[in-house]
């Protein structure tokens, strides 16, 4: 009969927490699938060679991986959450930046876009802008962003 390495066992788990914890967002399962590859690295090590210090081990790394660093990681993957922040706070950024027109804005449409960030995100103005244009952003709302035209003396 074939047994398993305790050490193989335990980076699979990991790596299926983890990728369960795609399927799943909550960022939870990925701290035990951290905790599950530490108990791999110390089962390599030597340092827990008894179920009993892997489960113990495993148990410990990972609620406190769960306490310690979920908030920080939620706040770096998902942004900042509506009760913790200010919302015109985590937009600040964006307002005053230069963005180029992709799709042509028509007033009162939502058919425009502009790029940002590497990233295509609907517009709105108050007057037409063409294709090519550069803007400026001055408000946010949610997905959208408000622009307005970059006048000839502000171009570079």
């Amino acid at each position: 009969m074939m047994t398993l390495d305790p050490l193989l066992i335990w980076f699979l788990v990991g790596l299926a927490l983890i990728l369960v914890e795609f399927m799943l967002p909550g960022i939870i399962l990925v701290f035990f699938g951290c905790g599950a590859w530490i108990v791999a690295v110390t089962t390599w090590l030597g340092l827990t060679d008894t179920l009993w210090s892997q489960l113990l081990l495993f148990a410990v790394v990972s609620i406190l991986l769960l306490l310690c660093l979920r908030r920080w990681v939620r706040s770096r993957f998902l942004g900042f959450m509506s009760s913790e922040q200010d919302p015109s706070v985590d937009l600040d950024d964006f307002t005053g930046r230069e963005v180029k027109v992709v799709q042509a804005i028509a007033p009162g449409s939502r058919e425009g876009r502009v790029e940002f960030k590497g990233a295509e995100w609907i517009a709105v103005a108050d007057h037409s802008l063409a294709k090519g244009k550069l803007a400026r952003i001055i408000a946010v709302d949610g997905i959208t962003l408000q622009v307005t035209a970059i006048t000839e003396e502000e171009e570079p």
